[in-house]
């Protein structure tokens, strides 16, 4: 069965003067359906203005109260912006909030509590509260997270960042013939942001977008009264929130349903023919942002995508620095459990020339590259806190190992 004109309507983008032309003539078969579709994508218009209000005006607010890297602001206004719309998307970043004491860092989780969905504020997190509420959630001073007894909570946080994972629990319930147990099924996926002072282990910190916050020293920041409920702009920021249905807004979220699509037309030859040129996809490709870097960039470039051009563009920039300082971080990591690898399996605790450990270890891990010196490998044995007692001859430095670290922290990577 052909589609219908009025089918058409609903469900293409029909140019506004066209629609217009057509009211104009007096075809009262569509006159009704063309001032719907008019009214439709005016309040549309008018709910992205309002979207981006809210947008600069959580900017002025962490401004007002927050001494942060100026590449933060934007970053966590489109972030809170997703926590009301988090549902559309596959997958939501963790934000982790690195911090020293008297950082700051519990004035930006209560001011991202008050302006974020559904959210609730905690000094702990258990297995239970992670399932059995809803919203997002602010963690402060979540230092525990790596010891023993929180294998499970650890394995929820690992997963809670994408759509669909799903916990299952007994739940004893009264019957006629007795009690018994029923399956009770949580979905965990919902917007976090956690933060600590000592940092975060690897795996759930690869879920996370990590802001470094400092210390201020402006006095006009660092003395304001944290009253946020009675602020004229936090106040008139909520409302907007309630009025403009965030939740509801059309996002462009045919960038998932395309992308895989869209590779494969950037790597092959021959183009498929379902595929349309695509500037969001354009910018992401040129930036190289991949892999888990995608899965976390990918909802907040839609939101900026949605806000406008100059947004979009901007986010883009500060989400390819963030990851590019992540792979290097990556790097590091990795060449330092190899470090340690090739420590554990020495022998002798003599001391031994620091030129001929770099020899050896270029050997163990087949790398040759030139920035793997005296000096890189020196740097790296004090990162890992590996020597023992050093010393300087006219044939070189000279150290000696702590070996039984390196073979106890090796344990933890193998």
């Amino acid at each position: 069965m052909s589609e219908s004109i009025g089918d058409m309507f609903l469900n293409t983008k029909v140019p506004k003067k066209l629609l217009e032309d057509i009211e104009k003539k007096g075809d009262q078969k569509y006159n009704v359906l063309v001032k719907e579709v008019l009214y439709s994508e005016e309040k549309e218009e008018q709910t992205k203005e309002m979207v981006k209000e809210i947008y600069l005006n959580i900017i002025d607010i962490l401004k007002k109260y927050l001494d942060l890297k100026e590449d933060y602001y934007p970053l966590i206004a489109t972030w809170i912006i997703g926590t009301h719309c988090h549902k559309q998307f596959y997958t939501y970043p963790y934000l982790f909030l690195n911090a020293m004491k008297g950082s700051g860092k519990t004035r930006l989780l209560k001011l991202i509590n008050i302006l974020s969905n559904k959210s609730q504020m905690l000094n702990s997190l258990t297995e239970a509260v992670l399932f059995r509420t809803e919203g997002t959630l602010c963690i402060d001073e979540f230092e525990g997270i790596t010891r023993n007894g929180c294998e499970n909570l650890r394995e929820l946080l690992n997963s809670a960042y994408k759509k669909g994972t799903m916990v299952k629990r007994l739940r004893r319930v009264k019957a006629a013939d007795g009690d018994k147990q029923e399956v009770e099924s949580f979905l965990v996926y919902r917007p976090i942001v956690i933060a600590n002072i000592t940092g975060m282990e690897s795996v759930l910190g690869d879920r996370c977008l990590t802001l470094i916050i400092e210390k201020s020293s402006k006095s006009v920041i660092t003395s304001l009264i944290e009253m946020f409920e009675l602020d004229p702009i936090i106040t008139s920021t909520l409302d907007l929130i309630r009025k403009s249905e965030v939740s509801e807004v059309k996002l462009p979220l045919e960038v998932y349903t395309q992308w895989n699509d869209y590779i494969i037309y950037k790597h092959h030859t021959s183009p498929t023919n379902n595929i349309t040129k695509h500037h969001l996809m354009d910018k992401i490709y040129n930036a190289k942002i991949d892999g888990r870097h995608l899965e976390l960039a990918l909802p907040l470039l839609v939101i900026a995508g949605y806000l406008g051009e100059d947004i979009l563009d901007n986010i883009l920039r500060i989400l390819k620095d963030i990851v590019c300082i992540k792979k290097e971080d990556e790097f590091t990591d990795n060449i330092d459990v190899s470090v340690l690898d090739f420590i554990s399996q020495y022998t002798s605790y003599d001391f031994r020339s620091v030129k001929e450990l770099v020899k050896d270890f270029k050997g163990f891990t087949q790398l040759d590259e030139p920035w793997i010196n005296e000096r890189w490998f020196g740097r790296s044995l004090k990162r890992l806190a590996l020597v023992i007692e050093k010393k300087h001859t006219n044939h070189g430095n000279y150290v000696r190992l702590d070996i039984i670290k390196a073979q106890q922290r090796i344990l933890m990577f193998k």
